[in-house]
């Protein structure tokens, strides 16, 4: 078995699978659901935005009572909140504004990650995943921000796609916390049957 560090073990995996579901709906309406008209894709955004910014801001509520890991949980929160008020109330009906909200969103979500990954994650599998999710958001942000020649199609599809890969891959992440934590407890677990066995073994040699 792999040597965990048990400071870094994520304790609120299940707000992970949450964010990856919520993430995955909106990409999949994002990609097929045919949204063509401003004002409905950008008020569907804002919910959804406002959607994941409330599962960060649960996460940190969570993590704060844990005293782990809640800071990351805020920085995630506020990005969602302050994109998803931005387009709410500056967007309004124009495309530009809200492609460059969008791509800003999306630039920063991936560098956030990107960040997570290098710095809050000490597991190879966890850095793998929230890395890979980073340098996406990353190239899509950018993808999105060169759309504005295109329908509003083009760039709601694009950040469908990386919505779908965030939801993925947040909950594959999610999951493997979750089997990390079931590990952990098992290893301790057996640590602390160790010191039982051994003195059981002590005692029948000083009985002989």
């Amino acid at each position: 078995m792999a040597k965990i560090n048990r400071k870094f073990i994520d304790r609120h995996w299940l707000m992970f699978v949450v964010r990856g579901a919520v993430a995955a709906i909106f990409g999949c309406l994002a990609l097929f659901g045919g949204m063509a008209n401003i004002n409905s894709v950008i008020a569907v955004l804002s919910l959804f935005l406002l959607a994941m910014g409330i599962v960060d801001t649960v996460g940190a509520l969570y993590a704060s009572t844990k005293s782990h890991g809640w800071i990351n949980s805020i920085i995630d929160a506020l990005v969602d909140i302050i994109a998803a008020l931005m387009l709410l109330f500056y967007a309004k009906d124009n495309l530009v504004s809200s492609l460059v909200i969008i791509s800003i969103y999306t630039i920063a979500s991936g560098a956030i990650d990107v960040f997570h990954g290098f710095i809050s994650t000490v597991d190879p599998t966890d850095r793998f995943i929230r890395v890979l999710a980073g340098v996406c958001g990353c190239i899509i942000g950018v993808v999105i921000l060169n759309t504005g020649d295109y329908e509003i199609t083009t760039f709601i599809r694009f950040f469908g796609a990386y919505m779908l890969i965030v939801g993925v891959t947040s909950m594959i992440y999610g999951v493997h916390n979750r089997a990390q934590k079931i590990e952990d407890k098992t290893a301790r677990s057996a640590a602390a049957k160790k010191p039982t066995t051994k003195k059981a073994t002590s005692k029948k040699h000083t009985r002989k």
